[in-house]
């Protein structure tokens, strides 16, 4: 068994105060951190997700530029790439993330495995490259892209555990209920 820690998209947009921030995002920041100082040991790689939207344009109708958005295909312009609220959590300490994953770019995105490194390559290849098979999730939004990506990493094999405590959703029901469909999806939370 060889196991990976996936941070899922926490930044200042998805925190308190940020364009799409959600209650308790400061807070999994905070317990993220003390998480992976804790049992870095643990993994064999620590990566990590980040939106990162383009900043003309409706990123493929993603932003909602001509009315509101409808929070469901169209949301408010957040995580434009190279801006305060794309930058990760103040709180969160990115010295033990190994791999950096930048999604959208241009186009709407929820699933980390969306995604591309630095380098160029998928999330699912680098796994792959370090025999990953198993992944815990953690980050934002437990209802959004913390779903999208856990659903994404079993469809290709891992076997996945979304570590509840670390995890914040955009709203209670919601995030319920995408919990309740990872666990009917074989997905393990803890």
């Amino acid at each position: 068994m060889t196991r990976a820690l996936l941070i899922v998209d926490v930044q200042n947009d998805f925190t308190e105060g940020g364009a799409l921030g959600v209650d308790g995002g400061a807070a999994v920041a905070r317990r993220i951190t003390e998480h992976v100082a804790a049992h870095r040991a643990d993994y064999a790689l620590v990566a990590a997700s980040r939106d990162w939207h383009d900043g003309g344009g409706d990123n493929g109708g993603h932003f909602a530029t001509d009315g509101a958005p409808d929070f469901t295909v169209t949301w408010p312009v957040h995580c434009v790439g190279g801006t305060t609220g794309a930058d990760y959590h103040p709180e969160l300490d990115t010295a033990a993330i190994d791999v950096h994953v930048k999604k959208g770019q241009g186009t709407p995105a929820y699933s980390a495995f969306e995604g591309t490194t630095e380098d160029g390559r998928s999330l699912a290849e680098v796994l792959m490259e370090r025999g990953v098979t198993d992944l815990d999730v953690v980050g934002i939004a437990t209802d959004y892209c913390v779903r999208a990506s856990a659903l994404d990493a079993a469809e290709i094999g891992e076997r996945v555990r979304v570590l509840t405590h670390l995890v914040a959703g955009v709203a209670p029901a919601t995030s319920a209920a995408a919990l309740d469909e990872l666990r009917s999806a074989g997905i393990e939370t803890a």
